[in-house]
């Protein structure tokens, strides 16, 4: 079996490479929903702009679950990747697979089914902007079962190394969704609906090309018909491992949907800027993401090589280089605000809204970098439910400081991005703690993939 092993080599450089192509795939994921931004902003007119905006929360959900469920199965794959166990590794991805794959179908029914109720009586949707928002989502959730297929073979991928194919499967697909999204919004005049017809069709393609490759290059996936099986042990395994981390990342998008509804009490500007300023947030904490992912994968499989010693110092210098890229990052935004935000084309009120949004997001990066990696050391080291903990504890404070912080005249609408510092900062602190007092090591050290699991358990 063919792989990038993480436990050999100084883990900074190991981490480092194995990050960027992660990096970059996380980059061109985004631009699905910022190219549908742009060009809906542009071309369609702010209040569609704002539609889409509403969705928000709800594709961030439906994306919490496909990445936590996968994260999980990427933790089991590099464990058993590291301990040399291919037979087992094989099974495993096979039934996370499948499973993947139902969820996604089961999602993007679920999907279509609480769009307009979801949007109108739990996010608070303005009534102008409530059609437009359903018609979006609704085409939306129809390609959700590609994007759950997507990210499962991605994570298997990353479980034995491999993070670089992904990033050509979604660099296509990025291509895809722009020149569709300038066909049907531009030329055709499709609005909302084309925008998301091109999410999907450009979900689709990334999804069909991972599973080609992941076949064509890996014999050990390469499953005849009958021989992809579903073991409900290895299953609920992968669901085990997954859940807190699902949960995690479902969290903070539930979250989302308090300071959602503070966000559409202030009008459409406010809805429109907190959407743009949302895409451009996301951007700006992708370096420290990845690194977290990374450095969920580098733990698994050092673990699974039982070298712990491998496992401290990486997290160590995985912290050290997410601060040197967030700090990069700071800068050029702090220079560079106006120009960007004006890609999006916001009305003057929305505009000004959006940069100072920005601009404090920015400020806050310097706590969020300094913690968030270590989460991914959590992850792989079998204590995801704490990385849980972490993001409901920030998210709590966000939406608290939120509703409490604005009803004070001299701050006011400023709490919808200041609220980033209260919860960054809280979870930098208990993340720390929980690392310098060392308990995850006890987790660290039990055993997560049985070594033999009974075949009859194959359906």
């Amino acid at each position: 079996m063919k792989g990038k092993t993480l436990t050999e080599g100084t883990p900074w450089k190991g981490i480092l490479s194995f990050t960027f192509p992660i990096l970059m795939g996380l980059l061109l994921q985004q631009l699905y929903n910022t190219v549908d931004t742009i060009v809906v902003g542009n071309f369609a007119g702010e209040a569609p702009l704002a539609a889409v905006g509403a969705c928000g929360v709800l594709t961030m959900a439906f994306l919490a679950l496909a990445n936590g469920f996968s994260a999980g199965a990427c933790v089991l794959i590099a464990q058993l990747f590291g301990s040399g166990k291919e037979k087992e590794m094989r099974r495993q991805a096979s039934s996370s697979l499948l499973l993947m794959l139902g969820m996604g179908a089961v999602a993007a029914a679920a999907g279509i089914f609480v769009s307009r109720f979801a949007l109108k009586y739990i996010l608070a949707t303005p009534d102008s902007l409530l059609l437009m928002a359903d018609t979006y989502f609704r085409i939306y959730a129809a390609g959700l079962v590609f994007q759950f297929g997507y990210n499962i073979v991605a994570a298997i991928l990353r479980g034995v190394g491999n993070s670089k194919a992904t990033l050509y499967f979604l660099l296509i697909a990025s291509g895809i969704n722009i020149v569709l999204d300038v066909v049907f919004v531009c030329s055709l005049h499709m609005g909302v609906a084309g925008a998301a017809i091109a999410t999907d069709i450009a979900q689709a393609a990334s999804c069909f090309a991972a599973i080609i490759y992941m076949v064509k290059k890996y014999p050990l996936f390469r499953w005849k018909l009958k021989e992809l099986t579903f073991e409900w042990p290895l299953a609920k395994l992968s669901l085990k491992t997954g859940f807190p981390m699902a949960l995690q990342q479902f969290i903070v998008s539930f979250g989302f949907v308090f300071i959602q509804r503070a966000v559409n009490s202030y009008g459409e500007a406010m809805t429109a800027s907190f959407s743009v300023a949302q895409k451009i947030e996301t951007y700006m904490i992708l370096p420290a993401n990845a690194l977290m992912t990374a450095q969920g994968t580098y733990t698994g499989q050092n673990i699974g090589a039982r070298r712990m010693d491998r496992v401290i110092t990486g997290a160590k210098h995985t912290v050290i280089l997410s601060e040197m890229i967030s700090v990069c990052v700071l800068t050029v935004v702090l220079v560079f605000t106006g120009p960007v935000v004006s890609v999006f084309g916001l009305g003057t009120e929305a505009f000004g809204y959006c940069t100072s949004h920005v601009r404090c997001v920015a400020l806050c990066l310097i706590p969020f970098a300094s913690y968030f990696p270590l989460l991914g050391l959590f992850q792989g080291a079998n204590d995801a439910l704490y990385s849980t903990f972490v993001a409901t504890s920030a998210l709590a404070v966000r939406a608290i400081s939120t509703y409490v912080l604005q009803e004070i005249p001299a701050v006011g609408y400023h709490m919808i991005w200041w609220n980033a510092i209260f919860g960054w900062g809280i979870g930098c602190i208990i993340t720390w703690v929980h690392f310098l007092r060392g308990k995850w090591k006890q987790k660290a050290g039990m055993t997560v993939v049985p070594q033999n699991l009974a075949r009859e358990n194959c359906i």
